[in-house]
């Protein structure tokens, strides 16, 4: 018996292979499905998206040398770092990068929409302001 909960079923249609940028997506409206209710308005304006890859303006700001190595991107500014009569600017974004994560699926093993769940739970946390440890827990409880 697995300690992790059951995922919602895999989008229509899916039939194994490499999902499309629609299909990851899906599993990512899945995985926020599956977050704790006391999240949810928090996150209700953050946008997520999937692109093939980060641009390389995006890689280099990072200091990142290969596409390969960055599966999700959080644009936007922590909750703690905001004040309460902050208003304005460009709605926070989480980006999934879909041929870096499946090629993590396939040097992994692990389970697509896990993986899927794990990347956009990670960037998340930093909308939330949190640690590592604190995204290993917030996962856990998922």
């Amino acid at each position: 018996m697995s300690d992790k909960p059951a995922l919602p079923d895999l989008p229509a249609g899916w039939t194994g292979g490499a999902p499309d940028a629609d299909a990851l997506f899906a599993m990512a409206e899945a995985a926020l499905d599956t977050m704790p209710a006391v999240f949810l308005p928090h996150i209700e304006g953050v946008v997520v998206s999937v692109e093939e890859f980060a641009d390389d303006e995006t890689l280099a700001s990072l200091d990142i040398e290969h596409p390969y190595d960055l599966t999700g991107l959080y644009e936007g500014r922590p909750l703690t770092e905001r004040s309460i009569g902050e208003s304005g600017g460009m709605p926070d974004r989480v980006t999934l990068y879909r041929i870096p994560i499946l090629v993590e699926w396939i040097e992994t093993g692990e389970k697509l929409e896990w993986l899927v769940r794990h990347v956009l739970i990670h960037e998340i946390g930093h909308h939330f302001g949190f640690s590592d440890d604190d995204m290993h827990a917030l996962e856990a409880m998922t």
